[in-house]
């Protein structure tokens, strides 16, 4: 098996052309692509949800790629990666990450400087792909929290949102 790399609204695309529970992409790819006969095909019962979608009503379960979690060697590449995931699978509600925070500081913040004003040594770094910025000096006990909490606040189970703060 090869491992190879795509970008994120390919990937989209892909997932939004899943037609069975389970359906792995090299299944979904063989079947789009080659036609293969052998794949089997499921005529949805439901219209087939439009790439756009997907994104808007995936959670991170549907698009972590622990190969990629995996090669973040550090905790904190790990931590932005993850929020960059669900930051992706929430684009209309990430910004509820703006209400996270410490008792005299603030995690998430649309920009470096308002991070940097709200306490000392914060080390602000852009969560990829977003427009906004995390704190990273913190302990990862402090990620891990931070991760909880940003889990809840985008509707997650307390159950899930644990296995997200263990994905760090």
């Amino acid at each position: 098996m090869k491992t190879i790399e795509i970008d994120d609204e390919l990937y989209q695309y892909i997932a939004g052309q899943t037609q069975k529970i389970g359906e792995s992409a090299s299944e979904i790819l063989r079947r789009l692509l080659l036609g293969d006969a052998d794949a089997e095909v499921v005529v949805p019962t439901e219209p087939v949800v439009a790439a756009a979608e997907v994104t808007l009503n995936s959670n991170i379960f549907d698009l972590i790629n622990k190969q990629d979690l995996q090669a973040e060697s550090s905790v904190v590449g790990r931590f932005l990666f993850i929020l960059s995931t669900l930051a992706r699978a929430h684009k209309k509600q990430f910004d509820k990450v703006l209400d996270i925070k410490g008792r005299n500081r603030l995690y998430f913040g649309r920009t470096a400087e308002e991070l940097s004003e709200a306490g000392s040594s914060t080390n602000p770094k852009p969560i990829p792909n977003t427009g906004f910025w995390v704190i990273t000096n913190s302990n990862t006990t402090r990620k891990k929290m931070m991760l909880t909490e940003t889990a809840i606040k985008l509707g997650y189970s307390e159950q899930d949102a644990e296995r997200i703060r263990d994905l760090l």
